[in-house]
């Protein structure tokens, strides 16, 4: 067994599916059943069993799982010290990022990157804060950047505060936003509770159209065709030619969204891993990111602005 088999046993566990495993390792059902194969002669035992829901794991298959999973933590750890011992940036580097970054910033990022440290082996993740964050928990990755609040107590960096605003084109700029239809993106809970709020103690949580959409970019290119308006935050607005009003709530807190840098405790002291955060640091310096983290909430923000 190799790191690759360690990566597959666990993808097929989080996955409990032949078929959907394959997909997530870019392998057909057929290559990832002789591996497994190949995997319990190597072993001797029985470590996955097929079923109609899918498939298990044996006894013996939890314990290697379990092994399996220590192994990668302490092949990732002795990397990490290696790197550390070594003289110039180098080594490899496992990031996350989120999927609303990633579109706007992570190509430029990435080449800037790259150019200043091409011996660097880069290992990209890009999705959901939830799930980005999830994979820091196992260790899977260095460092991520989340938008969100979610429990960490390793290093964490406050990167900017994104201001909510409520947007629309100008051809409905004047139209009361009951009168609109509410487009309505999936976030992760601790936002979406907070939009309850703003909608409740605006009287709009009862809007009865109402559009719900997953991708964020996709709400906002829906308000751009004038369908209807949206709660977006500022990281996609740069390019957008509307109305657009900073929200707060009701007792006067700005409505704002957080985002942050997140890395291991083990990682932190990498050169590779201090200088993509460097690098993340120095593009927002630049005015490439979302607002800073000091910037003051215009006085139009106020709610009785609100149409």
């Amino acid at each position: 067994m190799d790191e690759k088999d360690f990566a597959l046993l666990h993808v097929l566990k989080e996955c409990g599916n032949i078929t959907h495993a394959a997909d997530r390792l870019y392998l057909t059902q057929s290559a990832l059943s002789k591996r497994i194969k190949a995997v319990e002669r190597e072993l001797g035992c029985e470590i996955v069993l097929r079923t109609r829901k899918g498939v298990r794991f044996t006894p013996a298959g939890e314990l290697v799982l379990e092994h399996t999973a220590q192994a990668a933590r302490e092949l990732g750890l002795l990397r990490r010290e290696l790197d550390a011992a070594q003289d110039k940036v180098c080594g490899t580097l496992s990031a996350g990022f989120s999927v609303n970054y990633a579109f706007i910033h992570l190509s430029e990022l990435l080449t800037e990157y790259h150019r200043r440290y091409p011996q660097v082996q880069l290992n990209i993740v890009t999705g959901q804060s939830r799930d980005l964050h999830g994979l820091l928990q196992r260790g899977e990755l260095d460092v991520a950047v989340l938008r969100g609040e979610f429990p960490w107590d390793g290093m964490q960096y406050l990167l900017s505060q994104e201001r909510i605003c409520a947007v629309c084109t100008h051809e409905n700029e004047h139209t009361p936003l009951s009168e609109l239809t509410y487009i309505n993106h999936t976030t992760d809970v601790a936002h979406t509770a907070l939009m309850t709020r703003w909608l409740h103690e605006n009287n709009l949580a009862q809007t009865a159209n109402r559009i719900n959409v997953t991708a964020l970019m996709t709400c906002q290119e829906l308000v751009k065709q004038g369908i209807g308006w949206a709660l977006l935050p500022e990281i996609v607005l740069g390019g957008f030619d509307g109305c657009i009003r900073p929200c707060m709530f009701s007792n006067g807190e700005p409505f704002i969204r957080r985002m942050y840098i997140d890395c291991q405790k083990e990682a932190e002291q990498l050169p590779q891993v201090q200088a993509l955060v460097d690098l993340i640091k120095e593009q927002y310096a630049r005015g490439s990111g979302a607002s800073p983290v000091n910037t003051a909430i215009s006085p139009q923000s106020a709610l009785s602005d609100l149409p």
